[in-house]
């Protein structure tokens, strides 16, 4: 449950895999949607209605609100949303394809893309023609913003199965996620053929991003779930805290060293992995509900021996100081036996820090918490919206399972997400999204 930091777009070149000149355009597939291009304000509230429930640059308006500008790059060998320093908006939102053949589901792929790298670059809508409904929606004022807006796409296993004639060049390790053994899946907020992950410094940008996406997708793909959520500023400073009331995002691999990111999170080319998927990365979403009602009965000694830091400091629980860095790294060589550090504690199960599961205990973590609407009993559902990606989801599940025996185990609820992978980026203006796995 902790956080990425640093951004690497543009530290590694896409492999040259040559052009046909008969390809299309970005200009082409910006100009096409299942829809014609009839960005109706009545479809876009119709869709809204049904599925919303429920803000990235750096160039600060002059205004109190702090409106930002600038915009993430959006092509590149990587796609924005997995190295990126997390924005403060979230929100993840999981499809079932219904394009009838590949071929529409090419074309679905392109609108999407065509989609994503206007919102995400901001500018002019086009104007409407006289007497026709307008083609945005205007929730962000005459003219779009960027905001950091990111969206990155993933694949679910389902999109493997026999529709599309893509079984063969399915990602290797790429399953549905089963339940693990305290796990409460609920179905209707599992799974998907496609997820699309939004964050901005926003929420309206993210509502707009997605009213959009619907509108120009909506024949080929329909929503199945989605999950809104933030990340909360650092009390006092540092990193932010979670619902638990402690600091989330401490221990990451370095965004920045791409070295490192190719070992432990991005797809290599030649591998056991298909061509397709190099630049690419296996991405965890797990919906987790926090039992707080539970947890703040709970004394803070055992709610530190709980998690295996300390909860003012984020220290490691041998920094007896207020004030300690959370930068200081936990030490288990000299606790074998887990007196300081408990052996069932949720930081020491994630990585034990032994030869054994040296090469199951680094993912990239960009999480988030969610605030829905009150539970069937009344009570608040709070919890995290736990995000990780990896070069190898087997990293992740053996993980995992050895937290099927943390301490924490009674305070959460794991109750949706699934299994994805994250596409390669798209590198220019010719590119779309899966372009190498439909070609």
């Amino acid at each position: 449950m902790l956080r990425g930091q640093g951004e690497t777009m543009t530290d590694q070149r896409p492999p040259e895999d040559g052009w046909s000149d008969g390809e299309c355009p970005a200009g082409a597939f910006t100009r096409r949607s299942f829809l014609q291009g009839t960005v109706a304000a009545g479809l876009a509230g119709a869709v809204g209605r049904s599925l919303l429930g429920g803000e990235s640059a750096h160039v600060a308006a002059p205004s109190g609100e702090g409106t930002r500008t600038s915009a993430i790059p959006f092509h590149g060998y990587h796609q924005a949303g997995i190295a990126t320093p997390p924005q403060t908006i979230g929100s993840f939102v999981s499809f079932d394809v219904t394009a009838s053949d590949r071929r529409e589901l090419a074309e679905l792929f392109r609108t999407l893309t065509g989609r994503a790298r206007f919102l995400t670059a901001g500018g002019m809508p086009p104007k409407a023609s006289p007497g026709s409904a307008p083609p945005d929606d205007g929730i962000l004022g005459p003219k779009v913003a960027p905001d950091d807006l990111t969206v990155t796409v993933a694949l679910g296993a389902t999109l493997f199965d026999g529709r599309y004639g893509m079984g063969a060049r399915k990602p290797v390790q790429l399953i549905t996620m089963q339940p693990f053994r305290h796990d409460d899946l609920n179905l209707e907020l599992s799974q998907g053929d496609v997820l699309i992950q939004l964050c901005a410094g926003h929420r309206d940008t993210t509502v707009h991003a997605l009213l959009d996406i619907l509108a120009h997708t909506g024949s080929a793909m329909r929503p199945r779930w989605r999950i809104d959520c933030q990340r909360n500023p650092p009390r006092p400073i540092g990193t932010p805290r979670d619902w638990f009331g402690f600091k989330d995002g401490i221990a990451n691999p370095d965004t920045t060293n791409a070295a490192q990111m190719n070992q432990v999170v991005w797809v290599q080319p030649h591998t056991a992995e298909p061509a397709w998927a190099a630049g690419g990365t296996y991405q965890v979403l797990r919906i987790v509900h926090f039992d707080l009602d539970a947890w703040q009965k709970v004394p803070l000694t055992q709610q530190e021996r709980i998690f295996g830091r300390r909860k003012a400091s984020g220290a490691p629980m041998y920094a007896m100081d207020e004030n300690a860095s959370d930068l200081l790294d936990p030490i288990y060589t000299n606790d074998p036996q887990g007196l300081i550090t408990p052996l069932n504690s949720h930081i020491r199960l994630a990585n034990p820090q032994t030869p054994e599961t040296a090469s199951t205990s680094t993912i990239l973590r960009r999480s988030y918490d969610y605030d829905r609407t009150l539970d069937i009993q009344g009570g608040l559902d709070l919890g995290h919206a736990f995000c990780c990606f990896q070069r190898e989801l087997n990293t992740y599940i053996t993980m995992q399972t050895r937290l099927e025996g943390e301490a924490l185990v009674p305070y959460i609820s794991p109750r949706g997400g699934g299994y994805f992978f994250a596409l390669p980026g798209v590198r220019d203006d010719r590119d779309y999204y899966a372009r190498g796995l439909l070609t």
